[in-house]
């Protein structure tokens, strides 16, 4: 039941909460189906991460608990710049993530509110969390757009009539370099205020310190001086080299009141504030090569020429409501999330990609003395994202044959953008190329973008015989999705097809356009509960991620791409339950893949287009085994995901044109995904006098993936390799307090998660850079609850 007073609407809080035995079996109740069930109980893919399994694994990120993930893949700029994929449902992060693309394939949840952006996935630091609960496959009908391969949520601990209070505070250092330590603490209480309120409220502030460094280096641009003749402008990063320099600050913290208004409703106001600063970057390489521009550089270095840095402060307040009416239970659930993001980074190998293509022109500006201007290009951009979201759901009692659960979702959300790609003293130049009104820019883009959603949906489920269920949803929505503003260069401005406007906010109007798209999807499931420790399932269900608006007036709009998905799964208890051992096997027809490309009349101009399709299979699962004092656990993935059918060359209208070649062919990978991700644990806790000491050693694996969805750039590193890490703890309890010591990474291993390049993978594909593991961390943490 959600809904009734708080100790009701916590009970998940009450089976997740610190045991009373250190290691005590965690039973773990999810809402994955928007009722509170049993782990075990609920008939899809879903892994759950509880409490004490995120503390175990020193969880604080979403790097930490995504390698427990294994049906999740991510392509990663570092802290908050993440963009997550379930079953490798991806077309990569040249495609993906642009302020000017699609939506991600995959949600994101904070208890009941999405918090998806269009940029990086929101990195919540994790503390006092009740559990992270990963749902593999389609969602679509309870969780609506982006949720085509899949939803993350991460749900808090709510306010109950039990005062409680904790602290953790910990120190860690990296195994090489120096000014490489770091630390945290966190801390968190709750407070019965009256017989009717109570508070929970936790702050926590974590650094972080760095393992990347920025060597020193000279590069020589070949240039034309203000006479068109050869000559040579040499720059230096000696400002910008530091030791270990991508280190990050995280502070914040959460707050919310559990109000009883009577014994039926109950209503929870939350707030939670994220500030985070992380310096440098967090990309080492190029690996390879011998550009004398950009040459390859030494383990975990780069060399930058401009500064580097990410400032990412977000708010959410979120208001929930649950109550009943008769015998159903009634929810609300509503959000207003605001997000800036402010991003410096070095911008230079753009500008040698391109004049290794054409030349001087790239390189020679004038400054306004008639000096060869330093070439490397900053990338300055600043986005305010904002969502707000309304979720109206009645369901109607779990204990009756039939159950039905039916709602109305609404959704705002916005993205104001201002990106700078910078060549400063540019505009003082004569005959400056600099965009009128953008500052020193040689490229800039001014966007407002705005994206609605509308949704009515609806799930039933029948007992048609004893412990056979069929359980079928469907969600009927409706998109308008808009966007205006420019993006180009100085030959822009002006033109015909971009007057200049009154708007102190654009150099002018390039676009202002808006798409509407509604359609429907849908899930049926059939599962036989073949004794109380048994349970089978089959699954039908479909996926969509809404269509947008193309920036050039040539290229049309695109629509939802669809996701079906066909899986059949089991979730057994062996041994008295000691065993638990969790299946699922799948296949995945991916239709209408949105892409995005660049053409040569596109001055620069990503546009999305509908092209191809693709299809994903393979098997995933988890176990979990007590023996004793021993406990191993462990999941795995297999997936393998191809094209199956050519995407072709795009034409001089700016759309696909098969009779022009092909550009991806059929039974090309998909990228970003392992093909084999698992990890286990093995943990030994024993009772010593009034201690309760633990030890734990942990591996995580997985293969080599390929980079982008794109064929091969001859001599450009596109593949990566496979890797294991190795993490181990050792700690103890008495009382109500706890340490522990842990080294993550115990071997140094370089496994290299994803590779990015600063511009598109066709253009810079040569000097791509790897986001790697963290390097060997070594740690300590001492704890106290109450």
């Amino acid at each position: 039941m959600l809904g009734g007073t708080i100790l009701a609407t916590t009970s998940a809080l009450a089976q997740s909460a610190p045991p009373t035995t250190f290691d005590a079996p965690e039973e773990i109740v999810v809402t994955a189906q928007k009722r509170e069930e049993n782990l075990q109980d609920v008939p899809i893919s879903i892994q759950a991460l509880g409490s004490q399994k995120l503390a175990q694994h020193q969880v604080a990120s979403f790097d930490d608990y995504a390698k427990l993930l294994p049906s999740v893949s991510y392509q990663s700029y570092g802290p908050g710049q993440s963009q997550i994929y379930f079953r490798g449902v991806t077309s990569g992060s040249n495609f993906n993530g642009s302020f000017g693309g699609s939506l991600p394939t995959s949600a994101l949840y904070l208890d009941e509110v999405p918090l998806t952006t269009i940029g990086g996935a929101v990195d919540l630091h994790v503390y006092d969390m009740q559990r992270v609960e990963a749902l593999s496959g389609p969602q679509g009908t309870l969780f609506g757009s982006s949720s085509l391969s899949g939803t993350l949520r991460l749900i808090t601990n709510k306010p109950s009539h039990k005062f409680e209070a904790g602290f953790d505070i910990s120190g860690t250092t990296f195994g090489k370099g120096a000014n490489s330590s770091g630390g945290s603490f966190d801390g968190f209480i709750n407070v019965p205020v009256t017989e009717t309120i109570a508070l929970r409220a936790s702050a926590f502030y974590q650094r972080d310190g760095g393992y990347i460094s920025n060597i020193p280096g000279v590069r020589n641009y070949p240039v034309e001086d203000v006479n068109g003749n050869p000559a040579i402008k040499s720059v230096s990063n000696a400002p910008y080299a530091k030791k270990n320099f991508n280190d990050v600050e995280t502070f914040g913290g959460r707050a919310a009141l559990g109000i009883d208004l009577d014994e039926d409703w109950t209503v929870t106001p939350a707030v939670i504030y994220q500030n985070q600063r992380a310096h440098g970057t967090f990309l080492y390489g190029p690996l390879t090569g011998s550009d004398p521009l950009i040459p390859a550089t030494g383990d975990l270095q780069v060399q930058d020429y401009t500064p580097e840095l990410n400032k990412d402060e977000w708010l959410q307040a979120a208001l929930t409501i649950h109550g009943k009416l008769g015998n159903w239970d009634i929810t609300y659930a509503g959000g207003y999330f605001s997000r800036h993001v402010d991003t410096l980074a070095d911008y230079s190998g753009y500008t040698v990609s391109y004049y290794e293509a054409g030349g001087p022109y790239y390189t020679s500006f004038i400054g306004a003395n008639g000096q060869n201007l330093d070439p490397s290009q900053l990338y300055h951009v600043n986005h305010h994202y904002t969502k707000q979201t309304h979720e109206l759901r009645m369901a109607s009692p779990g204990t009756e044959p039939v159950r039905v659960i039916a709602g109305l979702f609404l959704q705002r959300q916005t993205d104001r953008i201002v990106a700078d790609y910078i060549i400063p003293g540019l505009a003082a130049g004569p005959n400056s190329p600099a965009v009128p009104r953008c500052g020193d820019d040689i490229f800039c883009s001014r966007i407002n973008r705005v994206d609605r959603d509308y949704a009515a949906f609806t799930d039933v489920a029948w007992d048609i015989l004893p412990g056979v269920t069929i359980d079928a949803g469907l969600r009927l929505f409706i998109a308008r999705n808009s966007a205006g503003g420019f993006s180009g260069t100085a030959s822009r401005v002006g033109t015909a097809v971009c007057p200049v406007t009154s708007n102190a906010f654009l150099p002018c109007e390039m676009y202002n356009k808006t798409a509407n798209e509604s359609g429907e999807t849908h899930r049926v499931t059939v599962n036989w509960k073949v004794t109380g420790d048994h349970l089978l399932y089959a699954t039908y269900s479909t996926g969509y991620r809404p269509g947008g608006i193309n920036r050039l007036a040539q290229v049309a709009p695109y629509t939802a791409d669809r996701l079906t998905n066909y899986e059949v799964g089991l979730k057994t208890s062996w041994l008295d339950r000691r065993l638990t051992v969790n299946l699922s096997a799948f296949y995945e027809d991916w239709s209408k893949v949105q892409i995005g490309l660049t053409t040569p009349n596109s001055n620069g101009v990503l546009s999305i287009y509908n092209v191809g399709s693709a299809r994903v299979k393979g098997i995933e699962g988890d176990f979990n085994l007590r023996l004793g004092q021993l406990t191993l656990s462990g999941s795995g993935a297999y997936t393998d995901g191809k094209t199956k059918a050519d995407f072709c060359n795009i034409g001089a209208s700016g759309n696909p044109d098969c009779s022009l070649g092909i550009y991806i062919a059929s039974g090309t990978r998909l990228p970003v995904q392992p093909q084999f991700k698992a990890n286990a644990t093995a943990r030994y806790a024993f009772d010593w006098g009034e201690y309760r000491p633990y030890l734990q050693a942990s591996a995580n694996h997985q293969s080599g993936t390929d980079a982008y969805f794109v064929q091969p750039v001859p001599g450009a590193l596109w593949q990566t390799a496979g890797f294991t890490t190795f993490d181990f703890s050792i700690g103890a309890k008495i009382g109500r307090w706890s340490w522990e010591a842990f080294a993550l990474n115990a071997f140094d291993k370089r496994g290299i998660l994803s590779l990015n390049t600063v511009c598109i993978p066709s253009t810079c594909a040569q000097f791509a850079r790897a986001y790697a593991t963290k390097p060997q961390q070594f740690g300590i943490k001492l704890g106290m609850k109450y």
